[in-house]
């Protein structure tokens, strides 16, 4: 039997619920370990869980990433003490790397840090945070943040191969903000995959939940401007062949993101619920509730849930071409 779900699950567990925003967590093996257990030490007194993956899981075998493992990976990065000031240091590094969006079909993504999405960053408003960018890509790339921040840091200017730059600013203000690269044509390298979720969580925090994030992702394979495939987390069809566990009654948290290029709008809704929404993760009470959501390029919301009932229920774009295509997933609802 394999050992690597236990094992990716303890890590994205200790990376996740790292509650204590002072801890340098990360640092050390031990540290980690003994973060994770005090985390879901808490989780479990808030009254949530997070299903364990089955024994028999298996991650993609043709991928360096693996969506099951990004689905609930945060990265709350490395705590530094300088000068008498705290900051919040993150390292991230494009290249480009060959994988397989299905049985039939290899393209080479542009990654940060291997993986598309890119790696979910996680501050709280306020924190100063350090972005170390080093392009290993034969191509310029950059990182631009939505959010605020001084125009020397707005990531608009090529980072050549082999060269390094640092972002650092602020985080603010609270809420749910992409980044990705902003070198011309900006919809090829978006759409080769360098993009990502960075999450600012208000100073008093939000309810406890199960939290996900669900990047949409479009890729166009032959060059004609017009996507072919589409995916949630990087792999098209991923959470359709490998449903995503959760339990009934329990509090659920998306960071949904649409980064699809070359499609103007798409949708994301859910099956047999409705879902609270906090647009850009701005507000910290909900606007209203429904079961479909419009969303434009770069538009990502909060949506929060909970199922009655057990059961295997889909959620994907209602434009059916697009779900067609890959964007598709199930939550299996497991009984309590």
């Amino acid at each position: 039997m394999s050992h690597y779900p236990s094992a990716r699950f303890l890590k994205a567990v200790s990376r996740r619920h790292l509650l204590g925003w002072g801890a340098s967590g990360l640092a050390l093996a031990a540290a980690a370990v003994t973060a994770s257990v005090a985390a879901g030490s808490k989780l479990l007194k808030a009254g949530i869980r997070v299903p364990p993956w089955p024994s028999d899981y298996q991650p993609p075998a043709q991928s360096p990433f693996d969506p099951m493992a990004v689905l609930r990976d945060f990265d709350y990065g490395q705590i530094k003490q300088e000068n008498g000031q705290t900051i919040r240091e993150f390292e991230v590094t494009a290249n480009s790397t060959a994988f397989q969006l299905n049985s039939a079909i290899p393209f080479v993504g542009w990654m940060l840090n291997g993986q598309i999405p890119a790696p979910t960053l996680r501050a709280k408003a306020g924190d100063r945070v350090r972005v170390i960018f080093h392009n290993q890509d034969g191509h310029s790339h950059s990182l631009h943040f939505h959010g605020l921040h001084p125009a020397e840091m707005d990531g608009i200017t090529p980072v050549r191969h082999d060269q390094t730059t640092v972002y650092e600013f602020i985080a603010e203000p609270y809420g749910v903000h992409p980044y990705h690269c902003h070198v011309a044509p900006v919809t090829r390298h978006v759409s080769k995959g360098l993009y990502g979720l960075f999450i600012v969580d208000p100073p008093q925090g939000r309810a406890p939940a199960d939290e996900m994030v669900l990047v949409m992702g479009g890729y166009d394979i032959n060059n004609d401007q017009q996507n072919e495939l589409y995916a949630f987390n990087g792999i098209p069809n991923y959470y359709r062949d490998h449903p995503i566990a959760i339990y009934q009654h329990q509090r659920i948290r998306l960071y949904v993101l649409n980064m699809i290029e070359f499609d103007s709008a798409v949708t994301f809704h859910i099956h047999a619920n409705m879902f609270e929404v906090y647009p850009t993760g701005r507000t910290l009470k909900s606007v209203g509730d429904t079961d479909v959501i419009t969303m434009g390029p770069a538009e990502r919301h909060i949506l929060e849930f909970a199922y009655p009932y057990p059961g295997k229920y889909m959620f994907h774009p209602h434009q059916d071409a697009i779900a067609e295509r890959g964007c598709m997933g199930l939550f299996e609802v497991l009984p309590t």
